[in-house]
Parts: structure tokens; C-alpha cells; sequence
């Protein structure tokens, strides 16, 4: 089972979710259980993937995608979301490609202690998605304020404010239907072969 409501598979799907299925293929040639989720309403599907790859993969971003990862994960961990973090946890391994580094942020992260591992600018941006993770209605314009104090220019702290919206809408997707990993290539990054 990948979730709480059915589901159709790729080979079943006609029409638009056929369409969108191959949109959202994966580079490892298959569909996350994320997308799967969305296909008795498929045109959720549409809304959902070009969210994920503006805030997430797209060129025009500044911050490193490592990093936008790293908010990914921290975002998905306070939201206590296994399936984010399985997948993004593993595109900030394979893209730090620095094993020793990426345990020690996850443990980081976990502890709810990102100084562990952060400082400048990039600490001031998690602490930033952590708070408006777990008390949005606390958010003031000083979060902002010490993020660019911290040396975050206003697109920057942009970024990480869609990379942390896209997993709350994402986080409450997954662990709302019960969207578990089974049967996905977990991580969207090929793996180099060493």
C-alpha cells in the first residue's frame, strides 16, 4: 500500500494523468508515490510539480541546490514527515557528496540545534524556515530583518521562504493521504557509479 486512498498506476492512467505521469517521471524512469497521490484529481498533480521544480530545481536560483535541500529536510523533519525526509536527505548526500558532513547536519537538524553545523547567513535562513514551519502566526518582520543582517539578500531569504511553503503544503500531502516510500527510487538525483 502507498497511501491511505487508492491510487492509479502509471500503466493505467489515460488522458491528462497519463500527460502529467510522464511530466512527472522521475530521472531514475519512474513516478513517486507523491505524485501517485494526486491521481484520482490529476489536475492537483499539475499544480504540485510546477510548485517542485520552481522552488526547487530551477536554474534561476541563487542558493545552492545542497542548501535548498538542507531547508527541505529541516522543514520536513520539524513537520515530522518520513517520506520528505527520506528523499531529500538523500539529494543533500548525493549533492554534498560529503558523508561525514551530511550526518552531522541531520543530526543537527534533528536536535533542532542547525548551529551545530551552520552559522551566517545559511544558519539565519533555517532558523528562519523553522520558525515559520512550526509557529507561522508568530512570524514578524525581525525574522526577516536578522536573515538579512545575517547577510541574506531579500531573493535568497524568497527562496527559502517557497522551499519551506512547498514542504508544509508537500509535508501535509504526504502524511495527510499516509504516502509511505514503497516501491520509489527514493532521492531524485542519478547517483554518480564510483
Amino acid at each position: 500500500m502507498i497511501a491511505w486512498i487508492s491510487t492509479i498506476e502509471p500503466q493505467d492512467a489515460t488522458g491528462l494523468l497519463e500527460e502529467l505521469y510522464t511530466q512527472v517521471t522521475t530521472p531514475h524512469d519512474t513516478v513517486d508515490n507523491v505524485m501517485k497521490a494526486h491521481s484520482l484529481r490529476p489536475h492537483t498533480m499539475g499544480g504540485h510539480l510546477a510548485l517542485y521544480r520552481s522552488v526547487l530545481h530551477n536554474e534561476d536560483n541563487v542558493l545552492p541546490f545542497w542548501f535548498l535541500e538542507a531547508v527541505a529536510v529541516y522543514t520536513s523533519l520539524t513537520n515530522r514527515c518520513d517520506y520528505s525526509v527520506a528523499h531529500h536527505f538523500t539529494n543533500v548526500r548525493g549533492l554534498l557528496k560529503d558523508e561525514s558532513r551530511a550526518a552531522a547536519m541531520y543530526e543537527a537538524f534533528e536536535a533542532g540545534e542547525p548551529e551545530r553545523q551552520f552559522e551566517g547567513k545559511e544558519l539565519a535562513l533555517l532558523r528562519y524556515a523553522r520558525k515559520l514551519t512550526a509557529t507561522p502566526g508568530d512570524m514578524v518582520e525581525a525574522d526577516v530583518t536578522e536573515a538579512r543582517n545575517a547577510g541574506a539578500d531579500d531573493g535568497e531569504i524568497l527562496e527559502v521562504n517557497q522551499v519551506c511553503a512547498y514542504f508544509n503544503y508537500s509535508n501535509r500531502l504526504l502524511n495527510g493521504l499516509g504516502v509511505t516510500t514503497d516501491g520509489d527510487q527514493v532521492g531524485y538525483y542519478e547517483v554518480e557509479e564510483s
